[in-house]
C-alpha cells in the first residue's frame, strides 16, 4: 500500500509539472500506479461482462431499465445537456474561422432643389491567425467538455440503471417483508385460538389469553407499518421509471440467487470505464488548456482584415468593378498594460489545472476504494446470508417443536412466544440479507463502470 500511495503521488507531481509546462496530462499516468488485479477479489478474473443487468437473471428487470433509461426526468434533462454541450463546442470551433460579414447602405438626401440616393456595399472579413495555438486550444477545450458532459450522462444512466435495479430489490423485500407480517398475524390468531381452547378447559390462565392478545395487537401494528413501506417502495420504484406514483406496480418476484463473482475486470479499467472519471479526466485536459490559453493571452496577436466597398447613385454600380475598393489591413497587436489582469487571469488558471489535478487523483483512489469495498462484502454477506438461512431454518423447527409442546402442557406461553418471535426475527433478517446482497452487487457493477444492454436516448430519433 506504501509503495501505491508513493506511486500516484510522484505521479501527481510529474502530471502537475506537464500542465505547468502547457503539457496535457492523461489519466495513463495515473494508470501505472493500479495492481494487475482486485485486492479483495479471491478470483484473479481479468475478463469483463458486457451486461450486469442480465447477471440478475431477472427479465422484469431488464424490462423496468429500459422503461427508466428512456423516460426518467432527469436523464432526459442529461441528454438535453448533451445538445447544449455539442453546439458549445461548434461555437468554440468557429474561432479557428475567418468571419465574413456584408453590409448594405441606401442614403437619401432631400434639399429644397434637389433630391438624391447613394447605394453602398461592401463585403469584410477578418480571421486571427493561430500563432500560439490558442484558438485551436479553445476549440479543443469545448470538445472535450462535450465529451466531459457525455460521459456525465452515461454516468447519469448507469446511476438511473443501479437506482432503478435497488429500488425493484427493495420492493420485493417489503413485499416478502409484508408477507411474513401476514404470517405472523395468522400465527398468533392460531396460537389465541388454542390458549383460549385451553382457557375455557381450565388448563390455562387469563394472563396467558391476555399475554397473547397483546402479541396479536403488536403484530398487526407491525403488519401495517410492512404495508405502508411496501406501498413507499412501490411509488418510489415507479417516480423512477417515470410512472404517477400510484404504489400499484406488480411485483411478485424473488430474491435473485448468485453465483460466484466473475467478469469485474482490474483496477485499471476504471479509469477507462467509469463515466464519472472519464468526465473528470476530460475536464482535467480542457482546465489544462484554458492555463495555457491564459498564458498566451500575454503574447502578441495576429490578425487580418480585408474589405471590399463598392456604391454609387445607381444600385448596378454595387455590381460594376470600377467603383470597387479593396483593402487588405494586417494588425499586430501586444498588451502593454492591463493593471496586471492578463497575469492574474494566467495564474488563476494555472492554479485552477492544479486543483483539478488533485482532485482527480482524489477520484480516482475514492474509485478503486469503492470497488473494493463492494467486492469484499459480496463473500462477507454470501457467508451471512449462508448463517442466517441456518438461523431461520432451525428457529422455524425450534418454533414447531415448541407448539406441540404448549399443546401436550410441555411449554409455557412465554416460551411458545419466544419461539415464534425469534422465527420472525431470523425470518426477517434472513430475506433483509439477501437483499442486501442483491444490491451490493448492484454497488459492484456501479463500481466498476459495468455495462448493460439496454436503450440509448442519444441514440434515438426524435
Amino acid at each position: 500500500m506504501i509503495k501505491r500511495t508513493l506511486l500516484l503521488s510522484a505521479t501527481a507531481i510529474a502530471l502537475a509539472s506537464c500542465a505547468s509546462a502547457g503539457q496535457v496530462p492523461r489519466a495513463s499516468a495515473i494508470s501505472g500506479s493500479a495492481p494487475a488485479g482486485w485486492a479483495s477479489s479471491p478470483v484473479a478474473d481479468a475478463s469483463l461482462m458486457d451486461d450486469w443487468i442480465a447477471t440478475f437473471d431477472d427479465a422484469r428487470l431488464m424490462q423496468f431499465v429500459d422503461e427508466a433509461v428512456t423516460d426518467n426526468p432527469s436523464l432526459l434533462a442529461a441528454e438535453a445537456r448533451i445538445r447544449a454541450a455539442r453546439a458549445s463546442a461548434r461555437a468554440a470551433n468557429a474561432g479557428r474561422l475567418p468571419n465574413v460579414n456584408a453590409d448594405l447602405t441606401v442614403t437619401q438626401r432631400e434639399t429644397e432643389t434637389s433630391s438624391s440616393t447613394n447605394y453602398a456595399g461592401g463585403l469584410g472579413v477578418s480571421w486571427e491567425a493561430d500563432l500560439w495555438g490558442s484558438l485551436g486550444a479553445r476549440a479543443r477545450a469545448g470538445l472535450l467538455e462535450f465529451e466531459a458532459t457525455d460521459s456525465d450522462f452515461e454516468g447519469a444512466r448507469l446511476s438511473i440503471a443501479g437506482q432503478v435495479a435497488r429500488a425493484w430489490f427493495l420492493l420485493i423485500e417489503a413485499r416478502l417483508q409484508t408477507e411474513l407480517a401476514e404470517r405472523d398475524v395468522r400465527a398468533k390468531e392460531n396460537s389465541l385460538a388454542l390458549i383460549e381452547r385451553r382457557f375455557s378447559a381450565g388448563v390455562s390462565r387469563s394472563s396467558d389469553v391476555r399475554t397473547f392478545r397483546s402479541a396479536l395487537a403488536s403484530s398487526e401494528a407491525a403488519l401495517a407499518s410492512r404495508r405502508r413501506a411496501e406501498a413507499s417502495a412501490a411509488r418510489n420504484l415507479e417516480i423512477l421509471l417515470g410512472r404517477y406514483p400510484s404504489g400499484t406496480i406488480q411485483h411478485d418476484a424473488d430474491l435473485p440467487e448468485f453465483e460466484d463473482l466473475t467478469g469485474i475486470g482490474a483496477p485499471g479499467d476504471l479509469l477507462a470505464r467509469r463515466p464519472d472519471l472519464v468526465a473528470a479526466e476530460a475536464r482535467l485536459e480542457a482546465l489544462g488548456l484554458q492555463a495555457m490559453i491564459a498564458r498566451n493571452a500575454l503574447l502578441p496577436s495576429l490578425t487580418l482584415r480585408g474589405n471590399l466597398d463598392s456604391g454609387g447613385a445607381d444600385p448596378a454600380d454595387l455590381f460594376d468593378m470600377d467603383t470597387v475598393v479593396a483593402t487588405l489591413i494586417g494588425g499586430l497587436t501586444a498588451p502593454i498594460f492591463n493593471g496586471g489582469s492578463l497575469r492574474a487571469e494566467r495564474d488563476r488558471a494555472a492554479a485552477a489545472a492544479e486543483a483539478a489535478l488533485r482532485t482527480y487523483a482524489g477520484t480516482v483512489l475514492a474509485a478503486w476504494r469503492e470497488a473494493e469495498d463492494a467486492i469484499y462484502a459480496d463473500g462477507i454477506l454470501a457467508a451471512r446470508v449462508e448463517a442466517l438461512q441456518t438461523a431461520y431454518e432451525q428457529a422455524a423447527a425450534a418454533e414447531q417443536l415448541v407448539i406441540r409442546q404448549y399443546g401436550s402442557g410441555l411449554a409455557t406461553v412465554f416460551e411458545l412466544l419466544d419461539a415464534q418471535s425469534r422465527r420472525i426475527a431470523a425470518e426477517g433478517q434472513y430475506i433483509s440479507a439477501r437483499r442486501e446482497r442483491a444490491t451490493n452487487r448492484v454497488d459492484i457493477y456501479l463500481a466498476i463502470g459495468g455495462d448493460f444492454d439496454a436503450p440509448d436516448l442519444r441514440n434515438l430519433e426524435g
